[in-house]
């Protein structure tokens, strides 16, 4: 594989390890390090911890000089005239067998033994090296398993339902089979000739979280400063559909006009066959054979943590959505719109989005906020390397590694310009090749066959209409974020659920009322 193919692979990985055990010990371990220096090369160590241990599992002395999984070059900042002993390097290079260390009760845990050992029983650099090799070894061996148990503890909590949300959606189901007024035309009558007009702005959201989809709705009519010209087309599957009818029947967002419909209601997803569902039965078979399920991920003893990471996040149930795929039908789905915006559901508008409609496209199809430019490095530094395998011919021949990448989430579509490409067609053929190739193409989600599909088809939008990455990492100050246009909290810590980022929640809950009867009836709250 390509040296980069994994890199930034994981929007989920969290600097939230609170073992503070192992932090002490592996302190301990950089103090042991440069006891070595001192003792052996007659200097004062001069200590640097990198900053989170737990995630590097690197430790330095010096700005140069690592101790961590691979010893050389420079151990110890070797040098031609160094003055520590041979036989320190020599023993700290031999390896050491995954089970050697299992059941030792020997070994040092902190520096305190360290030195106490070293003090009764150690009197030649070699039985000193030998024990410090040992201490390291097991303590990188901690690191990996609490890193691993961390992944999986938040792989867990981000696939699953929480159960207040699936409260919400059986008493909306009751009430929908209970309550005339939930069960309302939506829109009214009088209202159907909007869904085509395309004076309106048209945004379209597709979703199977009730919760998710009101603060998405919510936020754009509220900011909007003509929300009697907006028009929200939602779009769920069979199962939400009663709850998602019967919620927006109850909370209407007037003047704002707001559609519900099921994929089943719409007459091209009924006729023959389906390419997105298709595609979706093939992926998820290949997956559950490429992968293996969660535990045979984790029982992998010589992957990289990080690597684990992406394979548990290519298990996410949204990865196997039919919401997460059928935004790359809009052009058959809405065949009387000229333009719409199209919004994921785990985003939040902040202010009036009607100027994206006066945006020029200049042709293009999709209009995008660019993900490898921008102060944050760590969100904004995607490019085609960071999502496609570029050690693969069929992309490395084809593409650019340093292309720019771009976000979904929040996305501008041009649907007269897109009937006009092959893009729909493109998507199918590179998610096939990729299922021919064992998934070797690439790994997670739909983002890396649409950034192949609308290649040459994105025009470029201000970063102030997407803000990203507030669910995969908490950099983001609660200022910054409140500045931005769009909000989007992709990542695995969802608002709506428990590991979200406290400081970054109230964000999205603000759009949510909490006196609301069903909402205080199934226990959600602020925090």
């Amino acid at each position: 594989m390509h040296d980069n193919y994994g890199d930034n692979k994981l929007l989920g990985i969290f600097k939230t390890s609170k073992d503070q055990t192992i932090r002490n010990r592996t302190y301990s371990v950089v103090r042991a390090v440069g006891l070595i220096h001192s003792n052996f090369a007659n200097q004062k160590p001069s200590l640097v911890l990198l900053p989170d241990p737990l995630t590097t599992a690197t430790f330095c002395f010096r700005r140069t000089c690592c101790l961590g999984k691979r010893l050389r070059p420079g151990i110890l900042g070797r040098r031609l005239d160094s003055n520590v002993p041979e036989v320190i390097y020599q023993v700290l290079e031999e390896p050491i067998g995954k089970d050697e260390l299992q059941g030792r009760s020997d070994i040092p845990q902190t520096l305190e033994d360290f030195m106490a050992d070293i003090k009764k029983n150690i009197t030649d650099a070699k039985t000193f090296a030998v024990k410090l090799r040992e201490m390291v070894t097991l303590l990188e061996q901690r690191t990996r398993t609490a890193k691993i148990n961390e992944y999986l503890y938040r792989h867990v909590a981000s696939s699953s339902i929480p159960k207040q949300l699936h409260c919400l959606a059986l008493k909306l189901a009751n009430e929908h089979s209970t309550n005339a007024a939930a069960r309302l035309q939506l829109p009214s009558a009088e209202l159907v000739p909007a869904l085509v007009d395309n004076s309106y702005y048209h945004f379209v959201l597709a979703s199977d979280n009730v919760l998710a989809a009101s603060v998405v709705a919510t936020s754009v009519v509220r900011n909007s400063l003509r929300p009697q010209k907006v028009v929200l087309h939602i779009i769920t599957d069979r199962k939400t559909y009663y709850p998602m009818q019967a919620w927006f029947s109850l909370h209407p967002l007037s003047p704002a006009i707001i559609e519900v419909k099921a994929l089943h209601h719409f007459d091209w997803f009924t006729k023959g066959k389906v390419p997105v569902l298709e595609a979706m039965e093939k992926d998820q078979h290949v997956r559950s054979q490429f992968r293996g399920g969660s535990s045979a991920i984790v029982a992998n003893n010589s992957e990289n943590p990080q690597i684990i990471a992406a394979k548990l996040q290519a298990l996410s149930p949204k990865y196997n959505s039919v919401m997460n795929h059928i935004r790359i039908h809009l052009p058959e789905l809405f065949p009387s719109l000229n333009k719409v915006v199209f919004l994921d559901d785990d985003i939040v508008v902040q202010t009036d989005l009607s100027p994206l409609w006066d945006i020029d496209m200049n042709g293009k199809v999709n209009g995008a906020v660019e993900t490898c430019r921008g102060e944050d490095k760590f969100v904004m530094s995607k490019r085609f390397k960071s999502y496609l395998n570029f050690s693969h011919p069929l992309i490395s021949n084809n593409f650019d590694p340093h292309q720019c990448a771009w976000a979904y989430g929040m996305n501008i579509f041009d649907l007269e310009a897109w009937r006009r490409t092959n893009i729909s067609l493109s998507f199918y053929y590179w998610l096939e090749q990729n299922l021919k190739s064992d998934l070797s193409l690439w790994q997670l989600g739909t983002l890396p066959p649409g950034l192949i599909a609308f290649h040459g088809h994105v025009h470029v939008i201000d970063p102030f209409w997407h803000m990203l990455g507030l669910g995969y990492q908490d950099n983001t100050s609660f200022v910054d974020a409140e500045s931005a246009g769009v909000i989007h909290f992709n990542g695995r810590a969802k608002p709506w659920l428990e590991i979200a980022f406290p400081q970054l929640r109230p964000l999205w809950s603000k759009y949510v009322n909490f006196s609301d009867k069903f909402i205080k009836s199934c226990h959600i709250k602020p925090s």
